[in-house]
């Protein structure tokens, strides 16, 4: 049996704390009582640590996976998503998700996608050594065992409500961190089930993708500023423990990438660097032995350069033989 990792939240609901292989340790599932059995939320990523740590979390609270009679997912991330298709077939329950999260999640792990090239691309353009840009490939490749079996997904959107645990909520659009993310919000208790968007003690991750919105930090910093306009009492957030102070949280966010964009801006007026330079510049040569986290912090280095140059505070110069990728300067003062 694996390791047990749950708590009984005061509300009736239990938190599973789903095992991942990386830096973040855990990710949050909820099981909500519901009349007619359970709604779990975010099953977690499909290793056998995390499928152990889910049968002892059953049968300690004496459960069956056919008590689940529905799955919602906040977003369509991996240590989200994974474990949605392997739940389905144990228990029969529907899954439901965003339609712009299913896409993306079809786009990375259907037979015919190609994202992985078009990563490396992107990321080759941007002057990241190819050693590195090949194990970048072989990690994503790495993912499609642990997502897999695919579950077959019903949609809900942004705008309309859900019932969950006899109460109704609001289903909010959260983009930035992941393109069709939705938050739910309970407006007469005032709690928010928050996903990626604002988390305690983590700030999320916000990436350039190839092929969609080249403005993600600003699509991000937007979303925050509207979440900011919810009372809410407690939040529920993917990773980490349910927390109170949720406007205080989004201040503390925004004032972050407010600061690495002062400071990205204030690298670039003393020289000018590719996106793989200012990348190691801010995180570190050590990310080379990890690709994994070396995919997250170069994405997220290009949300930041993406939004300067959006800002009109940057500059960039198209790659071409002579260079080792697109150099990114500080636009001079007018």
């Amino acid at each position: 049996m694996g390791e047990l990792h749950t708590l009984q939240l005061e509300n009736g609901w239990l938190q599973v704390k789903v095992p991942l292989p990386f830096s973040l340790r855990w990710v949050n599932s909820y099981v909500i009582p519901e009349e007619d059995g359970y709604t779990l939320i975010d099953p977690g990523l499909r290793t056998d640590e995390a499928i152990a740590a889910w049968e002892a979390a059953l049968t300690v609270h004496e459960l069956k996976w056919t008590d689940v009679t529905r799955i919602l997912l906040t977003h369509q991330h991996p240590d989200h998503y994974g474990l949605a298709g392997y739940v389905q077939e144990k228990s029969g329950a529907p899954v439901y998700m965003s339609r712009k999260s299913h896409a993306y999640a079809q786009r990375l792990w259907g037979e015919d996608s190609r994202f992985a090239e078009e990563l490396q691309s992107l990321f080759a353009e941007h002057g990241m050594p190819a050693e590195l840009i090949d194990a970048i490939g072989h990690n994503l490749s790495s993912f499609v065992k642990m997502v897999s079996p695919q579950p077959q997904v019903a949609y809900i959107e942004a705008g309309s409500t859900i019932a969950l645990g006899g109460l109704d909520w609001l289903l909010i659009d959260a983009p930035g961190h992941a393109s069709g993310q939705l938050c739910f919000y309970q407006p007469e208790r005032k709690w928010m089930i928050c996903g990626d968007q604002v988390l305690p003690h983590i700030t999320p991750n916000v990436s350039v993708v190839p092929g969609e919105d080249e403005k993600p930090l600003n699509l991000f910093l937007t979303s925050l500023k509207e979440l900011a306009g919810y009372e809410v009492e407690m939040a529920y957030p993917g990773h980490r423990d349910p927390f109170g102070d949720f406007s205080g949280r989004i201040e503390e966010l925004i004032s972050h990438h407010g600061r690495r964009l002062e400071r990205m801006a204030e690298m670039l007026a003393e020289e000018p660097r590719t996106a793989f330079d200012m990348c190691e510049a801010l995180f570190g040569s050590r990310l080379r032995d990890n690709p994994h986290n070396l995919r997250f912090a170069m994405a997220e280095t290009l949300a930041h350069l993406y939004e300067l140059v959006h800002q009109g505070r940057a500059t960039h110069s198209p790659a071409n033989s002579c260079t080792s990728g697109v150099y990114y300067t500080v636009t001079p003062s007018q």
